[in-house]
Formats: structure tokens, sequence, C-alpha cells
């Protein structure tokens, strides 16, 4: 009787740990910022050390149709007061059905194909003092329905509480000069309509072509940039929020050892009407004399039809870049790309690479240049802000 009562128990274990089990993993890293020219301004300095922490908690139940997951992060920064900050990434619950799913919380969401610039991803607000590659996101609240269908996926987004961009302070880098006063933020709607916006997206695959058709109203997560004197007499750089309607395009067709890719949008504000495009390719060399290595090849061309007044530093560009992926145990991977603006000349360098060793640890490496910029340009602000990030971090 014993025996058979230890049984069931064993047994009873064994079912319900996979069940009720929780997932904890993430990372903790400490970062080293690097500075390669001396500032413009005296208040910044040549290096910057920080650490990060980011963890998740996640748990699934009901067979897998339900899902919780809890993302924290962390970084506490020396010098900029700005770039230390705490955000939720994620904390949100999922159930799923066979025909639809339906998520509500604080998420991220990633829409868009292209390589050098993601301009129809526009759910989530960049978490530019992390990374101004623009890569990294803050969590934005939202309730999300998809509904699964032969002809595709309909997402439909309610996306209450807008989160303004957070730049660099007096102390920090990269940053324009002057620096950015989020101070006397100013916006084109006011109360609710500046907190409240809605989106929806049709997704679907056709055989070798993936393509996504959206639509977004609320308050733009890019802000223009206003020129205007303070108390002292000095010009302040104050961010302006406008409120649009963006239709947007992303395609991607694989054929072979191709990657052709288009991000487009058309945007409308009381101010004006804009369209931008993200259009290239990607050739990929597979398995390069039998050694594992892939190498791609890329090429885009970036417009922005609101040209120099643009809030972006891409509006008439060439991006080129290559891409190493070794597809060895320790995934490594190196891009290295370079984008020049076909009016000015000037030129933007950028190069990543990335290695797991020991298991557990993995160092990340990043070069920022820029070079040839006229006074004229927007990326003049940036000329002396050239910089290495090295990362290292241990994840669990």
């Amino acid at each position: 009787m014993q025996n058979k009562q230890w049984y069931w128990l064993v047994l009873s274990v064994l079912w319900f740990k996979p069940v009720y089990a929780w997932e904890v993993s993430g990372f903790v890293g400490i970062e080293d910022l690097a500075f390669i020219e001396k500032p413009v301004d005296p208040q910044q300095h040549m290096n910057y050390l920080s650490g990060v922490i980011e963890a998740e908690l996640y748990h699934e139940w009901d067979n897998g149709n339900q899902v919780f997951a809890f993302v924290p992060f962390f970084r506490g920064a020396q010098y900029d007061s700005h770039r230390t900050h705490f955000d939720v990434r994620e904390l949100t619950w999922v159930k799923a059905a066979d025909t639809w799913e339906f998520r509500f919380g604080i998420r991220k969401v990633f829409w868009g194909v292209t390589e050098s610039r993601h301009l129809v991803d526009i759910i989530n607000q960049r978490d530019i003092v992390e990374n101004t590659d623009g890569e990294d996101k803050l969590g934005q609240p939202m309730i999300n329905f998809a509904w699964i269908q032969d002809w595709g996926t309909l997402d439909l987004f309610l996306l209450p509480g807008f989160r303004e961009m957070t730049f660099a302070g007096e102390e920090g880098r990269p940053r324009t000069q002057p620096a950015v006063d989020s101070s006397q933020v100013k916006f084109d709607k006011n109360g609710f309509e500046r907190h409240m916006a809605y989106a929806i997206r049709w997704s679907h695959s056709i055989g070798d072509w993936d393509i996504g058709l959206s639509h977004f109203y609320g308050t733009s997560r890019d802000p223009v940039f206003l020129l205007e004197p303070n108390s002292s007499g000095q010009v302040s750089l104050i961010p302006y929020y406008q409120n649009i309607n963006q239709t947007g395009l992303d395609v991607q067709a694989t054929i072979g050892s191709w990657l052709l890719k288009l991000e487009a949008f058309v945007r409308a504000s009381e101010i004006d009407t804009s369209f931008s495009t993200v259009a290239g390719f990607e050739y990929t060399f597979f398995n390069v004399a039998e050694t594992g290595l892939d190498i791609g090849l890329l090429a885009e061309y970036l417009y922005d039809s609101r040209g120099s007044s643009a809030p972006t530093l891409f509006e008439d560009d060439f991006f080129t870049g290559i891409r190493f992926a070794l597809n060895d145990v320790q995934d490594t991977q190196i891009l290295a790309g370079i984008i020049v603006d076909s009016n000015t000349q000037a030129q933007f360098y950028n190069i990543e690479a990335s290695r797991r060793f020991f298991d557990n640890f993995k160092l990340e490496v990043e070069a920022r240049f820029f070079n040839g910029a006229p006074p004229s340009d927007p990326a003049y602000l940036f000329r002396q802000d050239s910089h290495f990030r090295f990362e290292l971090s241990y994840h669990f």
C-alpha cells in the first residue's frame, strides 16, 4: 500500500511540475562607452561605465494556451542621470485558441524587414538612451486581439498611455548640441487624445512573399524638433510630438539566396503629409568553402520626402553592409555597414559583433563613427561623438 502511495505521489509531481512550472531567465552585465574624440561640450566625458540587469519570469498553463510573462529592466549609468532608468519591458497575459489570440498588459511588438531603419515599427517608443540604434524599446501598455485565418492574421491594437522619448542629459553622450530640453516638450494633442492610440495590421505569407499592411492613429513616437530661445537667451532644442495617421507596408521575398526587402509609409499630420521608404536586398553565400560560414551582402536606399526637416538623419541615403555568421557553438556574428548621404557625402559607419563563451557569458562590441558632415547637415551635431561600446554579460 505504501509503495502505491509513493507511485501516485511521484506521478502527480511529474504531471503537475510542467503545468505549474515557472521559468526564470535573464542577464546581468557591465558596459563601457568609450569616445575617441574630445566632446563639444566640456560638461561631457570621454568614458562612461554602466551596469544592467534584465530578468524574465515566464509561466504557461492550460496546455500552453495561456502565458504570463514579466520582464523588468534596469540600467545604472555613470555621469548621465537620464540614462539611469528602470522599465517594465513586458508584463503580459496571453490567451490563445485555434483561430485567435488575446494579449493584455505591457508588451513589445516589432514590425519590419529592413536592416538600416525600421520605418513601420511604430507601436513601442524607442529606448534611445539605452542604445542609439533604436533596437531597444520601452514597454507599451496595450490590448491586442489577433484573428488568425487562412487569408492572413489581423491584429487590432488599443494603446493607452503615451511614452516620451528619453534623451541624453547635459553630461551624456552621444547627444545634440544644445541638449534636447524635454522639460519644454510640446504636443499636437493633449488630454485623452495624447495618451490614446489605435493600430491595425494585416500580415500574410503568400508563397515566397511575406506581406504586412498596417495603419496607426495617435501621437507619433518620433518627435520633430523646434529651436526656440530660452529665458537666458540661449537656444533650446524642444521635442514636438504630432498626432498622425500612418499607413505602412512591409514586404519581404525569399527567393533562393536572395532576400528582397521593402518598408514604406505615408504619414499625415495637421502640418503636412509625407512619404518615406527603405528598399533593398540581402544576398547570402551559405557554408562558404564548407566551413559553416555564411556571408551576407546588404544594400538599401533610404528616402524621406520631408528632406532636411525629417526627424531622421537619413532622408536621401545609401546603405551597404556585410554580415558574417560563423554558425559555431559560440554563435559568433559580425555586421559592418556604412550609410552615405547622397547630397552631403556625410558617412556613418557601424560595426556590431557578438560572441558567447563559457556557456553563460556573452561579449558584444559596437563601433560607430561619424565622418564628413558639413555644418548644414544634422549629422554635424554628432561630429565628435564617434565611439566604441563594450558589454560583457552573464546569462542565467
